[in-house]
């Protein structure tokens, strides 16, 4: 596995702008209202994900790293959520693109229009610590044993 590249995010968001908002063009009058909290879980995993960032780093750096599978799966983890809150980031401003011109037609496209901007946020901030985590288990400079990769041993 390697380290997220800026393409798969990139990739990632755009197809997350383009399905949400074809959705929104065919079907939003048939959606229920867009909850305004709906984006918070994906700020509560990135301050959990910053947190394990933190940690990881520390014990790395301290030497004290002891089981070098936590650290794989911590990678793993780091990835997907850098990639879904890519997409969802992607959503959300596809979400804020298409309610926002119409929030003096719709009473609904206000309240959709703060969900909107509540969950690009959350999403953005997951991705941010996503990849902070990522490059905590990076394996220092000077470490003969990998060069820039996970570290497993």
């Amino acid at each position: 596995m390697h380290f997220t590249r800026p393409r798969e995010l990139v990739v990632a968001g755009v197809l997350g702008l383009v399905l949400v908002y074809v959705v929104f063009q065919l079907a939003y009058g048939d959606l229920p209202r867009l909850p305004t909290l709906a984006g918070v879980t994906f700020a509560v995993l990135a301050v959990i994900e910053a947190i394990m960032a933190y940690t990881i780093r520390s014990r790395i750096k301290a030497g004290r790293v002891t089981a070098s599978i936590g650290i794989a799966r911590s990678v793993a983890l780091a990835k997907a959520s850098s990639l879904a809150g890519s997409f969802m980031t992607g959503g959300w401003l596809a979400a804020f693109a298409y309610v926002f011109p119409r929030r003096d037609e719709l009473v609904a496209s206000v309240f959709d229009t703060r969900a909107a901007v509540v969950g690009g946020v959350c999403s953005a901030m997951l991705v941010a610590a996503a990849l902070w985590l990522e490059h905590s288990c990076r394996t220092p400079p000077g470490d003969e044993r990998q060069d820039n990769r996970p570290t497993t041993g």
